[in-house]
């Protein structure tokens, strides 16, 4: 990865976990876009498609949630900075090839600390809400490739992942 120094950031000499001091970093606009799936059998795409989950929209309510989670990162994450996000999309489409929904989420702030763990966050809970409103009808659902696809902004320079689309 370019433009980053070798380590952990969150590590202090003697091994211990610490949040990182952001406070003499330059406030830039950041952001980062990440995607996971929840490969399904054929007949419970289907199911999801017409809105026959027993549990109700699962597109509609995955999406609320992935937001929801991105808002509440630092929560969830304990050495995540709090942080005051001016945008938050989460994307679900189908994919046939996989059979299945692909989940891409986009978070945005003008700050002193980056957004990729509130993209991450919003793809791995909108895929864990996939799997809760549909495993009724099929507990096989797998939930995978959550990935950071790209990212913008601050001191580390841009990232593209090598596999993007």
């Amino acid at each position: 990865m370019s433009g980053q120094k070798p380590g952990l950031t969150h590590i202090g000499a003697s091994g211990e976990a610490h949040m990182v001091d952001v406070s003499d970093k330059v406030e830039t606009v950041r952001i980062a876009i990440a995607e996971g799936h929840v490969k399904m059998a054929p007949e419970t795409l289907a199911l999801i498609r017409q809105g026959d989950a027993k549990k109700g929209d699962v597109i509609g309510t995955a999406r609320l949630a992935g937001i929801m989670a991105a808002k509440r990162t630092a929560d969830l994450i304990p050495l995540c900075h709090p942080l005051m996000l001016t945008k938050v999309t989460v994307e679900i489409e189908e994919d046939a090839a996989l059979p299945g929904l692909r989940v891409t989420a986009t978070a945005k702030l003008t700050g002193k600390t980056g957004v990729e763990m509130e993209a991450l966050t919003a793809v791995s809970v909108a895929c864990l809400t996939i799997y809760d409103m549909a495993k009724a009808a099929d507990k096989a659902m797998e939930i995978g490739g959550i990935r950071l696809l790209e990212k913008s902004g601050g001191k580390s320079g841009d990232f593209r992942h090598p596999e993007a689309r």
